[in-house]
């Protein structure tokens, strides 16, 4: 939640209970008091400056191109140096000055120029032609930038490279996969918890959907479903991340809310993926392997287990929902191949329970992302469902219809099961 809006939500609700005498004035002028001050947000003028100085940066760097030719070695890399050195100069006149946004946009330009030092260096001077290495010489540097100026520019800049990186060298060696970017990954996840920063959290869980969806399709080369590497991945994100949120730390619990909430939208679009890919619409697999290596399978089982720990530490009935979710999302796979009538009625209705189970998990413990990803995942597996090429469309129509009577059969019975109260 973004502290404007909560602090604006907060001021609204406190002048409402004092009139109505719930609270004291003197209890409301303490609350008001006891909060921090508000950090400087972007105003017009930062916005205004953060626009005149990209454009600055832009023109220099197209004048420099320009007369690239012309400018001796040693000149151009001077000139990328002092590039640098001004962007990190800048930054930390900025931060002096307290104007943090726009010290980060000049430790990222920094970041950039680094990046773009390496490439044009490398031009130079004829060096080996490994651009996946350059990419893993920026993030290093960038990593350092961020590390030292807590920059969450740097941050973004060092996770997109290792990303290229990554991906060029599953590309380049389908045959193993790349764990080096595991360890980039779990040192920018240490920054995010150091730094206690929803934006860096934020990045950290957006840069590992990359590597798992470049391993995923690499095994499509040994005749392996990609969707169900990908669930077992967002297995692993969703369960992890409940499982640190539920740590005693406010750090560890806002990193962990974070990779929970794009690990339960990303078993929402594994589930609609799974519907549309596996023998349907949209057909991978072509050989006989088995579907889902064993150390994915140990990375979904693993997602399971840390989700149930996580509802064991909190006590809470929807980390327990979250987990079966999990559990039913990965259970559709084995049922894939199991069905006797030719269509996979089972995993169907495993994926349709597994969504469910995840809107009632983000109701029971009021997270709405949780709400909107299972509402996501039920249209796409019954959008999938219904316009799957494979099968009869009335035995299709058929299983949807039964499925909808056992819903409000379900409805029905815990409607009267639950107190008045809790409806």
């Amino acid at each position: 939640m973004f502290d404007k809006t909560y602090r604006q939500r907060l001021e609204a609700d406190l002048a409402q209970w004092e009139a109505d005498g719930v609270i004291a004035p003197a209890a409301a002028v303490s609350i008001r008091n006891a909060l921090p001050p508000l950090s400087p947000g972007v105003n017009i003028a930062v916005v205004v400056g953060i626009v005149g100085g990209l454009l600055i940066a832009a023109a220099f760097l197209a004048f420099v191109a320009a007369h690239w030719t012309e400018i001796a070695r040693l000149l151009r890399f001077g000139i990328l140096l002092a590039g640098m050195v001004v962007a990190g100069g800048l930054g930390a006149w900025f931060a002096a000055k307290g104007r943090t946004i726009l010290a980060d946009l000049c430790a990222s330009i920094g970041a950039v120029i680094f990046g773009a030092g390496i490439a044009l260096v490398g031009q130079m001077y004829h060096l080996g032609e490994d651009f996946a290495g350059g990419m893993l010489l920026w993030s290093i540097g960038a990593f350092a930038a961020a590390l030292l100026t807590e920059s969450r520019g740097a941050l973004a800049v060092a996770l997109v490279a290792a990303c290229i990186w990554t991906c060029m060298r599953t590309y380049d060696a389908p045959d193993a996969l790349h764990l080096p970017f595991v360890a980039v990954w779990l040192l920018a996840a240490a920054l995010a918890f150091a730094w206690n920063s929803r934006v860096a959290a934020h990045l950290v869980a957006i840069a590992v959907l990359p590597w798992w969806i470049a391993t995923s399709l690499r095994f499509e080369f040994d005749g392996a479903q990609p969707s169900f590497v990908l669930a077992n991945g967002a297995a692993l994100l969703f369960g992890a991340g409940l499982a640190i949120a539920a740590a005693p730390s406010p750090r560890a619990l806002r990193l962990g809310t974070v990779l929970s909430i794009y690990g339960a939208f990303s078993l929402a679009v594994v589930a609609f993926l799974e519907v549309t890919t596996v023998d349907d619409i949209i057909r991978f697999r072509t050989g006989s392997a088995p579907a889902q290596p064993l150390w994915a399978i140990l990375c979904g089982a693993a997602g399971v287990i840390l989700a149930l720990a996580s509802a064991g530490i909190t006590k809470r009935a929807g980390e327990i929902l979250a987990g079966c979710s999990i559990g039913l999302a990965l259970l559709a796979a084995p049922l894939w191949p199991v069905s006797t009538a030719g269509e996979p009625w089972f995993a169907y209705a495993a994926l349709l329970c597994a969504m469910l189970s995840l809107v009632v998990s983000g109701m029971l413990d009021d997270v709405r992302p949780r709400i909107v990803a299972g509402w996501l995942g039920i249209a796409g597996v019954i959008a999938g469902i219904t316009w799957a090429v494979k099968g009869s469309l009335l035995r299709r129509s058929a299983f949807l219809a039964a499925a909808g009577v056992v819903a409000v059969a379900f409805a029905t019975a815990l409607n009267r099961a639950l107190p008045r109260a809790g409806r």
